[in-house]
């Protein structure tokens, strides 16, 4: 990559105005491969760099791709109404990266959650058209039955929708325990369903996006961390 200002490249990677970064680098917060810089101009290819602000460890990355295990109590917008934003579950700089979440669970939802600031990455994975499958694990007021199952999989009607809508697949887990495959992914749909079926959603999250299991990641309730080339080529295989 082309050699860049280091105002330049901490702008590009969240941490403020070019004035902000500017500042951060004469007031000596900052540290390039271990050596403090303070003159805002030297220039580094951005490719690779390791860098410190505040004695925190970050690498140059063009564009970001994160994965976050969410805690119920977020709500999946920049503009919360009822809830914080689950974007406050990040460091300040992922903010002014603009980073956004790919799709939304619900506010009592927990699960997986990917955010970028790729609009291309995010587009791919939210479009219906790709029928990126996503697995939930609800737990349900009533028993789960086969004939719960069975309606799932048949599909049921939900209002405002012309056609009925099935799930991919359906599997008890518990009596009160049944893991949904959906490929839809419409507004409350698990919830909606289990309601047409004759149930009720309790408590709900989601265990994975595609063949990216949440149980592989190693993250607890409310920790996040950036994806893998691994995981990323996981996302973006097309079945």
């Amino acid at each position: 990559m082309k050699k860049t200002s280091l105002d330049r490249i901490l702008q590009s990677q969240g941490f403020g105005s070019r004035k902000g970064c500017r500042d951060l680098i004469e007031e000596g917060e900052v540290k390039v491969n271990g050596e403090l810089v303070t003159k805002w101009k030297t220039e580094f290819d951005p490719e690779g760099l390791q860098f410190t602000v505040f004695d925190e460890e970050w690498e140059y990355r063009e564009k970001v791709y994160l994965v976050l295990n969410k805690p119920s109590g977020y709500e999946c917008s920049r503009k919360p109404t009822h809830h914080p934003a689950v974007l406050t579950l990040f460091p300040e700089n992922m903010e002014w990266r603009d980073v956004q979440p790919v799709g939304r669970l619900d506010h009592d939802t927990t699960g997986m959650l990917l955010l970028s600031d790729d609009g291309a990455f995010i587009y791919a994975q939210s479009s219906p058209k790709r029928h990126q499958p996503k697995t939930y694990l609800a737990t349900t007021a009533e028993p789960v039955t086969d004939k719960l199952v069975a309606d799932l999989l048949a599909g049921v009607k939900l209002i405002d929708e012309d056609e009925p809508i099935a799930a991919v697949s359906a599997v008890k887990r518990g009596d009160h325990q049944i893991e949904i495959v959906l490929e839809q992914g419409k507004y409350h749909q698990v919830k909606r369903m289990l309601a047409a079926a004759g149930n009720h959603c309790a408590a709900l999250s989601r265990t994975a996006i595609g063949n990216l299991q949440l149980a592989d990641l190693d993250l607890e309730e409310g920790e996040w961390r950036f994806l893998t080339e691994a995981e990323l080529q996981i996302l973006n295989k097309q079945d």
